[in-house]
């Protein structure tokens, strides 16, 4: 039996001769090479393992954080497996013509050779690369497009100051038959519930337990996105740490060992879990409000990036309500000023209040993604409008830009005062408000001092 007819994680490495497609190879290594660090520890950590066996190539990579896999159709006269720097592998793909591509034994390395063009790239040592992960628990299914919408929508709101590593994950609570995600950096809260199918045991531990709920790095989340694509079951597995009350789930755990991936089609993905316990939020969202405005999405959106051209950094966009309308502005003392008029529909006796433009337009345009249902796989789907087809969270928030086909995408914005804190929320149809009309996206989003 080969070496090769095993896991990822074999070792052994011999003779081996193998073609791929140019297209199919560039996808995979582009998708790959996202992962590696930009400045290995050590430089196998750069590497990018290539593994021929079957009829199929695998492409992964792993820094101890982050792993990622992909299997592409290779016809394989000889089975192997070698280690290749994966940058340098993504700059020389890119630049083939569109001809099939030989991978071979070379006294040098690895020869690679597609058309008139050939490479010979030196090889990295094989047993010093670490062990791919494997993640025996699956944790349940949930539809790919439904996925990465709801990543697209949580992120944002995810913080950058890796000083506070809790706050740049998005927790994934895994409870019930919804899967709730949520991310804040202090100034702004995003929550999204979405239906998935989860395993017989998750059920079992939320009963023991209380909860199941994990920390996944915000960055790496995003990247897991753009893998999924509507149709295309996505399947959730983690690995946990071990020891009593120190899995995976464990709220406070201490992270060590536990892990969580991502996999859809032939791609996998997977990353380390941060330790900690995220915050209590649910009680943040206020139970009643003074003031709603109900904005077409898009004219404010649009009017919010036009006037923010003015505005300094730290500056707010303010908005002042009136009968049957809005007016954004802002400006810079002695420098410039701007102001625009957007419909809206707004009850209330506080008609004044002011955001971050940025912090804004993020909550403006996760709210205005329209609603997303599973898919069903087997039905061939219908001509789209061009798109990234690796970017399905990318193409999620494209949509929430462009204006609905019937024009009444609208956003809700709640408040009780210019002192405390917004929710922004789609507003539902027919107008009916709050948790009970199934939104299943709100953002919270701290105020800024009026300006007078």
């Amino acid at each position: 039996m080969s070496p090769y007819d095993g896991s990822d994680n074999e070792r052994e490495v011999r003779v081996m001769k193998f073609t791929v497609e140019r297209d199919a190879l560039a996808e995979a290594v582009t998708w790959a090479v996202r992962t590696l660090p930009v400045r290995p520890v050590i430089p196998v950590l750069g590497g990018v393992l290539l593994r021929a066996a079957g009829d199929g190539l695998t492409l992964s990579c792993f820094d101890y954080e982050v792993s990622a896999r992909m299997r592409v159709p290779a016809a394989v006269a000889e089975a192997g497996a070698v280690l290749v720097p994966g940058r340098l592998l993504a700059e020389i793909t890119r630049s083939l013509p569109g001809l099939p591509v030989e991978f071979a034994d070379d006294p040098d390395g690895v020869s690679m050779t597609c058309g008139e063009v050939a490479f010979t790239l030196a090889t990295l040592p094989p047993e010093e690369y670490p062990e791919l992960p494997e993640l025996p628990l699956l944790a349940g299914t949930a539809d790919g497009g439904v996925l990465a919408a709801a990543i697209s929508q949580v992120t944002p709101a995810a913080s950058r100051d890796d000083t506070l590593p809790m706050l740049t994950a998005v927790s994934l609570e895994l409870g019930g038959q919804t899967l709730t995600l949520a991310a804040t950096d202090r100034y702004r809260l995003a929550v999204r519930d979405l239906a998935w199918s989860p395993a017989d045991w998750i059920g079992e531990h939320v009963r023991e337990a209380g909860k199941a709920a994990v920390l996944v790095p915000a960055r790496t989340l995003a990247d897991a996105a753009k893998m999924m694509s509507p149709g295309v079951p996505v399947r959730i597995m983690l690995r946990e740490s071990g020891g009593a009350g120190g899995g995976a789930m464990g709220g406070a755990a201490d992270g060590g060992g536990a892990m969580i991936g991502f996999e859809a089609g032939v791609r996998r993905l997977t990353t380390r879990l941060l330790a900690g316990e995220f915050i209590r939020y649910r009680s943040r969202f206020p139970e009643e409000f003074g003031c709603t405005a109900d904005l077409p999405a898009q004219a404010f959106a649009e009017a919010v990036r036009r006037v923010s051209l003015v505005a300094e950094r730290g500056t707010p966009v303010q908005l002042s309500f009136a009968p049957g309308r809005v007016t954004v502005g802002a400006g810079t003392q002695g420098q410039a000023r701007a102001r625009e008029n957007v419909p809206a529909n707004f009850t209330g006796d506080e008609p004044v209040i002011a955001f971050s433009p940025h912090y804004l337009l993020d909550g403006v345009l996760a709210a205005a993604l329209p609603p997303m249902t599973p898919v069903a796989p087997a039905a061939p789907a219908a001509p789209a409008a061009p798109a990234d087809p690796a970017d399905p969270a990318g193409r999620a928030r494209a949509q929430a830009e462009a204006p609905a086909a019937d024009g009444t995408t609208q956003v809700r914005l709640q408040f009780t005062s210019a002192s405390k804190p917004a929710v922004i929320t789609q507003r539902p149809p027919g107008g009916a408000g709050g948790r009970e009309a199934g939104t299943d996206f709100r953002y919270l989003v701290v105020p800024q001092r009026v300006q007078q």
